[in-house]
Order: C-alpha cells, then structure tokens, then sequence
C-alpha cells in the first residue's frame, strides 16, 4: 500500500488525477495534495473526497523545507504543479522560472535525498510547433524548441528531471501530453471558455483563423495513462501521451461546441490571435500504446471528442456555481488584449 503526493493536485489535471486515484486505484492508501491555491488552484475542485483518504496543504513548491517533509513522508510523487498560461507567460514571465524551474529543483534535491519515486507531468509545448501540412508526429526523441517564455520553462523543468535521472539516478519517468480538456478547467482556456461564454449568453470567440491544431485529449484518458507508467512504467524513461486528434483544428473543435450547445456552427466571432501561436502540436504515442497497453477512450472528432465535449459541456453547465465567479474578470482580461 502506497502513499501519494501530487503537486497542484487542486488544479485541473491534478484535481482530476486525485479524483480518479480515489475512485479507481485503492492501492494508494493515503493522497496529499500541495498545492499554492493561486487563480488556477482551486480548493473546490477537491470537495466532497474523503478527509481520510485525502490531505490538502497550501504552500509553494519552491518552500524546501516543506518539500523536504512532504516528500520524505510519501511514496511517490506526481508532480502536476505548473504555470500553465502562454498568454500570462508573455504578459510576466517571473512567475513560470520561479514555480517551473526553481519548483521542479526543488523537487528533485528532494526525491534525491530520500530516493522517493517520482513523475514529472510535462507538455507537447516544449517541442514548438509542426506546420501544417508536416505528416510528422512529436516522438519521445524530438528535439526541445519551445515558443514561448511557459513552454521554454517547462522545457527547462523537463531537462532538470533527465539530468536528475543520468546525474543522480532518482527513481524517475516523465509524460508529455497533449492539450487537455474537461471538468474542472479554468475558464481562461480554450475550450471551456467557449462552453461558458454560450452559458452565459456570449458570444464564442476564435483565435485568429482558427487553423491552429491541437491534439486534444480528455483528462481521464490522459490520467489514465499516468497510472500506467507509475505502476508499469521504466524508471528512467519518458512517454508521450496523445490522443490520435491532430487533424482537428481549433475552428472544428468551437464548430463542434456551437453545435453540441444548439446553436449554429458559425455562431462566433474572430478575435485578434496570440503572438507567436504555435500553428500544431502532434503526438506519436506508439511506445507507450505498444508497451504498457495504453489506449485513450475518447478519440477522434466524430466518436470519441464528440462524446468528450458533451460530457465536458453537461459538467460546465451543471456547475455554474463554479465557473461564474470568475467569468467576469477572465473576459476583462481577454478584451484588453483584444480576444
């Protein structure tokens, strides 16, 4: 039996990895979560989970000293916690070094030291973008051009943790994944931001041209194969996670959205588009499909995201008590940008 600390756990992904953990993997006997609670961490995400079963502790981590404990008191650490925001990397980028690089070292000197098991969750991001008319996939063996001041920390943040594993020889792998999607998503992000906008009687609004791809995959799918590699994973090596999505442009998915909530596929608006957008990300997830027997449920745009957004968009439309608050200020944001 084996106790489990996951960093931003109180943020999307993390939140829904402690969720599936609880419901799904009884192995582990006990999850801490530590997590910062900034905008993007959210106590809510963990409500109704057992006090028994699961430990939220507020703190940065950065804090070594509280790293330090954490770390010697648990098993395995998942390590979610991450500035995540391109467009808030390029307005400041101080706080992506200090939580994606400082964070991450501070991690790792303490897994070292108490030879803890560790994962490292990381993105498609570092490895920049494809054009569009590339057929290539991003492989475990692509090299690192990240775009922007977020996606070079986390590039930075994953040569930590291989250094780490070559240097020291801690008990490490690391994920790449694609773009995530699903309940509990800030509403600064793509696609939940258009489910809330039409909520709220808004208008859906698409960067650019929209011809940007993303390689979309539902959170449980992508948490699923993270359990994977803890349990069957080799200590030592990385594994991209994708979903098989990377023909479906951004104009698709807001289409599909607009015609999932009843309206008609064009119901949006073109807004100015981020600088330096990637243009696409797309993930060959062979090695972890044909060596730990992973497959993602939610797949491609007519079956499997379809069936993804709906139950993504039922979830955001059940619990506007969560959303709402903030719906506010995230469009305020946006129209000072021009988006």
């Amino acid at each position: 039996m084996t106790s489990l600390l996951v960093t931003g756990g109180a943020g999307f992904i993390g939140a829904n990895f402690v969720r599936q953990t609880v419901e799904q993997h009884p192995e582990y006997t006990h999850i801490t979560v530590l997590d910062k609670l900034t905008y993007a961490g959210n106590a809510d995400n963990l409500k109704g989970l057992p006090d028994s079963k699961v430990t939220l502790v507020q703190g940065d981590i950065c804090d070594a000293e509280l790293v330090d404990t954490l770390v010697k008191d648990h098993d395995v650490t998942v390590h979610f916690a991450a500035e995540s925001h391109n467009d808030n990397s390029l307005n400041d980028p101080s706080p992506f070094i200090h939580t994606n690089l400082i964070g991450t070292y501070t991690l790792l000197e303490a897994v070292r030291k108490h030879n803890k098991r560790f994962h490292h969750i990381s993105t498609d991001e570092v490895f920049g973008d494809l054009e569009l008319d590339d057929p290539n996939r991003f492989t475990e063996t692509t090299a690192y051009k990240p775009s922007s001041p977020y996606s070079a920390t986390k590039a930075g943040s994953d040569h930590l943790v291989h250094a780490w594993i070559r240097s020291f020889g801690i008990q490490a792998t690391m994920s790449n994944c694609s773009n995530n999607y699903g309940p509990y998503q800030h509403i600064e992000k793509f696609i939940p931001r258009q489910i809330t906008n039409i909520l709220a009687g808004l208008t859906p609004k698409l960067y650019g041209t929209g011809e940007q791809v993303r390689d979309w995959i539902h959170v449980d799918d992508h948490n699923d194969a993270v359990h994977l590699i803890l349990s069957k994973g080799k200590i030592g090596e990385t594994y991209i996670i994708g979903a098989d999505n990377d023909h479906v442009n951004n104009k698709q998915v807001i289409e599909l959205i607009c015609e999932l909530m009843g309206l008609d596929k064009n119901a949006y608006e073109h807004v100015a588009d981020r600088p330096g957008h990637d243009m696409r990300y797309a993930m060959d997830s062979t090695k972890l499909r044909t060596e730990l027997g992973w497959a993602p449920k939610y797949t491609d745009v007519d079956s499997g995201m379809r069936k993804g957004l709906e139950q993504t968009i039922a979830w955001y439309r059940d619990n506007e008590d969560w959303w709402r608050p903030a719906k506010n200020n995230v469009e305020a944001t946006y129209a000072k940008q021009g988006q």
